[in-house]
């Protein structure tokens, strides 16, 4: 098959066989290894955050330039999650594949989304805690902090429709970034495969729900600890947990049903259950 797409790497059918070995073995790992491995995803994914904020606190870019570059920055996370090797919330939505194909119960699957998805937050937030902390935020003259601001901001004054299609289109983008990189045989060609849906997504203002996991926690910190001047009502529990909500809701979608699924439906909804 790989001789038809004129390239040396696995065909679109030999991903979703893959996908849905991968599936399997997601599903059946034990709780610790889910949990910690959950845990050093939203921490990567928080490094990638932190290179975001980085470039876009740079006010010489244009928007178009710093949307791009930051959305390069923020390729890291994604990076570590697939070289590195964690559970991530947004990619393990693929593993509706296996579920489809019957390989594994929606009990199953929706275990792994669940304690993926808290550790997930867990380790985002131990990673604002930790980049607030070491005094990072307060370089570039405190542009730092003041970025963090206006990108939590921006989120929070998305209407719920807006986050919800937001959250859609980004994790289509992510999946199908995973989905590539499994087509990859080095780490050269998995990198490569990351990093431009990655940049198109954060380039595009898409919503991902483990980053907002972690921006809204170090926005949090600076406006609790007056690092810089902030609105007197910019961060609140609800405004959140509404954001985060719709995302999360928009990233299943467009995860699991318009990559995961309509891949099922062309490559395996044909297989017989092993």
């Amino acid at each position: 098959m790989s001789n038809i797409y004129g390239f040396s790497a696995y065909s679109p059918a030999q991903i979703a066989a893959q996908v849905d070995k991968i599936g399997v073995a997601k599903a059946k790992l034990p709780l610790l290894s889910l949990v910690m491995l959950g845990l050093l995803a939203g921490a990567f994914i928080g490094i990638g955050g932190m290179l975001f904020a980085l470039v876009k606190s740079d006010l010489t870019l244009s928007f178009a330039t710093a949307q791009l570059v930051g959305g390069l920055a923020f390729s890291l996370g994604l990076i570590l999650v697939v070289v590195a090797g964690a559970e991530l919330f947004t990619g393990n939505n693929l593993i509706v594949i296996a579920w489809a194909d019957k390989k594994i119960s929606l009990y199953e699957l929706f275990r792994n989304w669940t304690v993926v998805c808290i550790a997930n937050l867990i380790g985002a937030v131990s990673m604002a805690i930790l980049v607030f902390l070491s005094g990072h935020l307060l370089m570039n003259e405190g542009l730092i902090a003041q970025q963090y601001i206006h990108i939590v901001e921006t989120k929070i004054a998305l209407s719920n429709t807006e986050a919800f299609f937001r959250g859609v289109l980004c994790n289509v983008l992510v999946c199908l970034a995973v989905w590539m990189a499994l087509a990859g045989k080095t780490v050269t060609d998995k990198v490569i495969a990351i990093i431009f849906p990655v940049t198109g997504f954060v380039a595009a203002g898409f919503e991902h729900s483990v980053a907002n996991m972690y921006f809204y926690p170090v926005a949090w910190l600076i406006h609790y600890f007056s690092v810089v001047e902030t609105s007197e009502h910019l961060i609140t529990s609800y405004a959140f947990m509404r954001n985060l909500f719709f995302v999360i809701l928009g990233n299943l979608l467009g995860g699991s049903v318009f990559v995961g699924l309509v891949y099922h439906l062309i490559y395996q909804r044909n297989n017989k259950p092993t």
